[in-house]
């Protein structure tokens, strides 16, 4: 199938969805190397995550409750107060431990699916070993541009924090308070999601073009307009999906003790691989929202520049500049 440049600037958010598809489907063999490589785990350790943090949590609870109910001063309080106290500082080293290798593998399976999409627009040869050799020289620009909207989350957060104490010593306790309340809720959740989709389309500015970091979250900034409530309907609905099968993964498996054991563990793999096929979906939508915010604004993509640029990954690393990333057709 062929798709010209000025039509993609028509496809709205089913059409993105189909969009996508074909290209998983089309391309299987490479996502799915993809996905066992780096994805996969990827899913494990988030969903370990959740069941680890909870088992240390439980445990941490039960000691305290036990500790509250021992005399102080007794040998038995003071080791129950030494065990919690380890206890905790596993349990930060544990989650210290995951947000790294969360971190480290979010970032080359961003770079590995956005490399592979451009490739696959441009016609290039495509193999998986070229793929993973083009991955650690592009992940320290994602980082970047990780760390600037992390930046800007936290100043986010920090405003947000310092609007409900007003809230809450001004109007607080009268009537008018709930609904301005609700208000700020439905503003801050609406702040939040326009940074969560201006980070996901940054993440692919950083990989195909010569910015990244603030310049990045500026120029997806941009790009994303027109296409704004297109983009807002997918990562909801993704979102939606996702929220659920956190959700359900905590209920059966998670705190799912009522279960017997097998059950558990076949519940535990079915969202594992549902949870790696949402998160390779959302990368590849994320690269397809790009290319069709590009074609929006007229930014026409030349297919040969952009092969040619894709080849210097191969070699030493030379940024795609915005003129540079242009896009003619793709051939499935």
């Amino acid at each position: 199938m062929d798709r010209e440049q000025e039509e993609m600037q028509f496809i709205g958010f089913l059409g993105i969805y189909k969009e996508s598809f074909k290209l998983i489907y089309a391309w299987r063999k490479i996502f799915t190397y993809i996905t066992l490589s780096l994805i996969l785990p990827l899913s494990f350790i988030y969903l370990l995550h959740m069941e680890l943090t909870s088992l240390f949590v439980r445990k941490i609870f039960h000691n305290e409750i036990e500790l509250s109910q021992t005399r102080s001063g007794t040998p038995k309080y003071e080791k129950l107060s030494d065990h919690i106290s380890s206890e905790w500082a596993y349990f930060w080293l544990f989650q210290a431990a995951y947000f790294t290798l969360f971190f480290i593998y979010s970032l080359l399976s961003t770079a590995a699916v956005v490399y592979t999409i451009a490739s696959i627009y441009t016609a290039r040869e495509l193999t998986f070993k070229k793929v993973m050799s083009v991955v650690p020289k592009v992940w320290k620009r994602l980082m970047v541009t990780f760390l600037s909207i992390f930046v800007a989350m936290f100043l986010y957060h920090v405003v947000a924090f310092v609007v409900f104490i007003v809230w809450a010593l001004s109007m607080g306790g009268r009537d008018i308070g709930v609904v301005v309340f609700v208000i700020l809720r439905i503003v801050y959740g609406v702040g939040f999601l326009y940074l969560f989709i201006i980070w996901h389309l940054a993440n692919v500015v950083s990989v195909l073009e010569e910015t990244y970091g603030f310049k990045a979250m500026v120029k997806s900034q941009n790009l994303i307009k027109g296409k704004l409530w297109v983009a807002t309907v997918i990562f909801l609905i993704l979102g939606f999906v996702s929220w659920i099968t956190r959700i359900e993964f905590q209920r059966l498996v998670v705190h799912g003790s009522s279960f017997h054991m097998a059950d558990r563990v076949v519940y535990a793999i079915v969202y594992f691989l549902l949870h790696s096929m949402l998160v390779l979906f959302g990368l590849v939508i994320q690269t397809v929202i790009y290319f069709v915010c590009k074609s929006y604004h007229h930014e026409n993509i030349d297919k040969s520049a952009l092969s040619d640029h894709l080849e210097v990954y191969l070699g030493e690393y030379v940024p795609l500049t915005a003129k540079d990333v242009q896009l003619e057709q793709y051939h499935v």
